[in-house]
């Protein structure tokens, strides 16, 4: 969404971000090129103040004569999108970037749910987050799939038919990432490559645990918990295979980086990584839950570098031809022109058209 909000042509729109909580990591990337800021701090949908905000949030738009809000993650959804329609902006965009997960209550579905139904259109970013949409019931005719971008000028690539040695993930610490089963999987491949290394990078609740499995088997000297790092493409660039072990995904954008990176990939099979990888072109694909595959897929790729090598260049080919920044922000710009047609808005001649 920062990206996107960057590289909108300004002589078409003007953007203006709203948020729930300001000074985030993200916070000055986004208003290098932002005409205003404004937050609306939210601490929980059932406090009296969440209605005071949604109410803040449509004057806010109100006051900017507002043409388009396109909201991003749970909380701006339940957030905007209500408060849009309140405002009464012509154009209202939800957003879905995930599947169901853990850390979300049966509350938070809901409410998004209902969110949802002030929107006039919502943007997911795989088939398999529409799908997740339709199940939810949202029509699928408001429904349009763009999948995100990468930048591949930041990723570094080089001649990567080398000895396998380092093993990198990034993903947040928590359940249904499936660090577990890769933890696992480690402790299979050491009987036959005890030389080669785990880096996992991020952080989250699990991570005790997991460091506990780590010692339990044995491999605190194979598996190495690197913590969040604000130096993915050098981590990534200094990685030999990426594997991602998750139990439920839309459509991972750290896969979608390592891909950048010309890593050869090890993913499972599961929600919309189907999308981004096909097994044996260009990258591997595993069952859930399933550490002997994933050993067995990281053996291949040790004692077949050319293959490891041809996976990890067809993998950077098809994060630069089919997943890059320019046609994300193409499909964008294009659904906004459109929405905007739909609902027949007049505008005046030569005014921006202001989007948050």
């Amino acid at each position: 969404m920062v990206e996107l909000m960057r590289r909108l042509d300004r002589r078409v729109f003007e953007v203006h971000i709203a948020c729930v909580h300001r000074g985030g990591a993200l916070e000055a990337a986004a208003l290098e090129r932002a005409a205003s800021i404004a937050s609306f701090p939210l601490n929980g949908f059932a406090r009296p103040s969440a209605v005071q905000q949604m109410v803040a949030f449509a004057r806010w738009c109100r006051r900017l004569d507002v043409d388009i809000v396109h909201t991003c993650e749970l909380y701006a959804n339940v957030l905007g999108l209500p408060g849009a329609a309140l405002a009464g902006v012509p154009v209202r965009i939800g957003n879905r970037r995930e599947l169901r997960t853990p850390d979300k209550r049966r509350s938070h579905i809901a409410a998004q749910r209902l969110a949802y139904r002030a929107a006039h259109l919502v943007v997911a970013n795989s088939r398999a987050a529409a799908t997740q949409l339709q199940l939810e019931g949202v029509p699928a005719a408001k429904i349009r799939v763009i999948p995100n971008g990468v930048d591949g000028d930041r990723y570094e690539t080089s001649a990567r038919q080398r000895p396998i040695r380092r093993i990198v993930t990034v993903a947040n610490l928590r359940e249904e990432k499936g660090h577990d089963t890769l933890i696992a999987a480690a402790g299979l491949l050491g009987e036959r490559h005890p030389e080669v290394e785990f880096a996992f990078i991020g952080d989250g609740p699990r991570r005790a645990a997991l460091v506990r499995q780590v010692n339990l088997r044995g491999l605190r000297k194979r598996v190495h918990f690197l913590g969040e790092r604000d130096d993915i493409p050098a981590q990534l660039a200094a990685a030999d295979v990426f594997v991602l072990p998750s139990r439920t995904e839309a459509f991972p954008n750290a896969l979608l980086e390592a891909m950048a990176s010309g890593l050869p990939v090890v993913a499972s099979r599961v929600g919309g990584i189907p999308e981004l990888i096909t097994s044996g072109v260009d990258g591997v694909l595993v069952s859930v839950d399933a550490p002997h595959e994933i050993a067995a897929a990281i053996s291949d790729l040790i004692e077949r570098p050319s293959y490891a090598a041809a996976l990890g260049g067809a993998a950077r080919a098809t994060a630069e031809q089919c997943f890059g920044f320019e046609p994300m922000i193409a499909k964008f710009t294009q659904l906004y022109l459109d929405a905007l047609e739909r609902r027949t808005l007049d505008l005046e001649p030569g005014r921006q058209r202001a989007a948050s």
